[in-house]
């Protein structure tokens, strides 16, 4: 069942049965990290319920929380349909380099390819934060850039209970 909320004429809050979602359990892993995902090809919102229960089975991670989903305005390369995004809050006992790497495989399982800067995705997992972990490397930057100025990690942030 789905439930939306338009809060002006380019955003509007979709809630979907995984999304938002509370843990009931506490979760054992040592670091929390807060992953973005977002799309715009094909039936994204499918696409984000299989994705929560991969996630979910995987012992890598315990997903604690995970935000209203958004439908926004594309950025960057404007010539493409409204995005979906979502934020999901993780625990963990991967490093930043390690949970990069493994939200990189799962992208692919789910059909990414990187076409172009910018460009139309079946899914994007990016991540926004991870603790308070400052750095910046070929491969990885955090707190992610740009966070800051995104609707699309804004909005469901400023809907969330908990935070990294």
């Amino acid at each position: 069942m789905l439930k939306r909320k338009k809060l002006n004429d380019a955003l509007t809050l979709i809630f979907t049965p995984h999304f938002p979602y509370h843990a009931k359990k506490i979760s054992h892993k040592r670091h929390r990290a807060l992953l973005g995902i977002g799309g715009n090809l094909g039936d994204v919102l499918r696409r984000f319920e299989h994705l929560f229960i991969d996630l979910k089975r995987k012992r890598v991670l315990t997903i604690v929380e995970t935000s209203p989903v958004l439908k926004n305005p594309p950025f960057g390369f404007l010539e493409q349909d409204d995005f979906l995004n979502a934020l999901i809050l993780v625990e963990t006992n991967m490093t930043p380099r390690e949970l990069l790497k493994y939200v990189l495989r799962v992208e692919k399982r789910f059909g990414r390819k990187r076409l172009f800067k910018d460009a139309p995705r079946t899914l994007d997992i990016d991540l926004i934060f991870y603790e308070n972990v400052t750095m910046q490397s070929k491969e990885l930057t955090l707190p992610h850039p740009g966070w800051m100025q995104r609707s699309s990690v804004l909005i469901p942030l400023s809907m969330m209970r908990k935070v990294v």
